[in-house]
């Protein structure tokens, strides 16, 4: 029979897990919101702005390019982050992310544009991109292990989502917030309007980091600090432990980046340039498929408690891969707004969440308390280059061939697919999960 004191416990333990994932989901939120504001003006008026030399259609590849560079220094900042968060703890490296990555969006609110100062305007573009990789490359992991670790193993895949929902939550508020923007004349908007959403930042910031700092270290790591098992070089350590692991966690990333980015960022370039609708339009289909997405998210995370992370993400693999012709030959036949938000919803509310759902989780599971943060971040980070940073730029590039959307980019999304679902099939077979020792007394009773 449970004491009063262990009840005690008990009740405050899920009161600090409830916070947890608050934080991580807010905290979260507003650094995707700042990661996916660069994606959108990218896709929409950075090649005006900062590349103005080129050819609207080249300008836009360029821009994406520096929306690259971003996704180039994450894993820069995942090992970073991560062997600072294996060796002192989880949360004081999500305090440090949110703080970089809101200066660095706020920056670029501030940039003179290439008519002002020339090229030096993309290079400090670039560099504050750069900034934002940085920060993000060390957000996800952070974020995912506190819920994760804080959390019951049987319910740790719908904790872990919330992190993943932050992405979409991210995708809502930036493309809301560049759709306010755009209400104002065109004149005003390309002059200064499109500033206003990337200086919104530090308010968000400043709500981030009250919340964040109301959280307590996880269980997990509090363990491996008792046991003196803390790595003095947890990225050395996670390579030399898990390599298969890290390799697997890269392939499993692929998929999903590359399903997300089609229907949250390229989208944008090719319903407007190829289809001919109106950009506001476009990002009313993509603010309402980001905000389907907060619900099955952590539905389908739930199903991989339930199910097993096997089924759900391989699932997801599967319907991809067999969605990508579809997806382009009905909306070029239908030249209908309608058909494009029906459609978007399928691809980025439906398919992608089963995928994006238990992915966090699972590469949690893949490491050792004591490395996790480094291994963990590495594979995502360096997959998320692969799947997500390149994504848009080659979806440009496989557009501006002249074949057409439905002929040169399905293969493409296939291939993906193909060696997402291989990674996943081998990444959670008998043997590949890590299984937790049980903790001291007094930290299972609060768990």
């Amino acid at each position: 029979m449970m004491t009063t004191q262990q009840s005690t416990a008990s009740a405050s333990a899920r009161t600090m897990r409830r916070r947890v994932v608050t934080a991580s989901f807010v905290g979260t939120a507003i650094e995707w919101y700042d990661f996916y504001l660069y994606g959108t003006a990218s896709a929409l008026i950075f090649n005006a702005l900062f590349f103005t030399d080129a050819d609207p259609l080249l300008g836009t590849i360029a821009a994406f390019g520096t929306f690259a560079a971003g996704f180039l220094a994450r894993p820069i900042g995942g090992i970073v982050f991560g062997h600072f968060g294996d060796r002192i703890g989880r949360k004081r490296m999500l305090v440090i992310s949110l703080i970089g990555m809101g200066l660095a969006t706020f920056l670029i609110g501030l940039l003179p544009t290439y008519q002002q100062i020339g090229v030096w305007a993309p290079v400090l573009l670039v560099a504050l991109r750069l900034l934002q990789g940085f920060c993000v490359g060390g957000e996800w992991g952070g974020a995912v292990l506190m819920s994760v670790e804080h959390e019951r193993p049987e319910r740790r895949g719908l904790a872990g989502s919330w992190t993943q929902a932050g992405s979409p939550a991210g995708l809502v508020l930036s493309t809301i917030a560049f759709g306010l923007a755009q209400l104002m004349p065109a004149e005003q908007f390309n002059a200064w309007g499109w500033r206003l959403p990337f200086l919104f930042s530090a308010v968000l910031v400043v709500v981030g980091l009250v919340i964040r700092l109301r959280i307590v270290e996880s269980p997990e790591f509090r363990n491996v600090e008792a046991t003196g098992r803390t790595s003095s070089l947890p990225i050395l350590d996670a390579i030399k432990r898990h390599p298969l692991n890290i390799l697997l966690t890269i392939a499993m990333c692929l998929a999903p980046f590359v399903n997300f980015y089609l229907f949250a960022t390229f989208i944008l370039t090719w319903a407007t340039t190829e289809l001919g609708f109106e950009r506001g339009i476009v990002l009313v289909i993509v603010a309402i498929a980001g905000a389907i997405e907060l619900i099955t998210t952590p539905l389908a995370a739930l199903l991989s408690d339930i199910v097993g992370r096997r089924k759900v993400f391989l699932t997801g693999a599967v319907l991809l891969a067999l969605y990508a012709y579809p997806f382009f030959l009905i909306n070029e036949a239908a030249q209908s707004e309608l058909v494009l938000a029906l459609t978007s919803v399928v691809g980025l509310s439906l398919i992608h969440p089963l995928m994006y759902g238990p992915m966090a989780t699972l590469f949690a599971e893949l490491f050792s308390p004591e490395v996790r943060y480094s291994g963990a971040s590495l594979g995502y980070q360096i997959g998320a280059i692969f799947g997500g940073g390149f994504a848009p730029m080659i979806l440009t590039a496989l557009l501006a061939t002249g074949l057409g959307a439905s002929v040169s980019i399905p293969p493409y999304i296939i291939i993906v697919s193909v060696l997402t679902f291989v990674a996943v099939w081998f990444a959670t077979r008998p043997g590949r999960k890590w299984e937790a020792e049980p903790l001291p007394d007094d930290e299972r009773i609060a768990a």
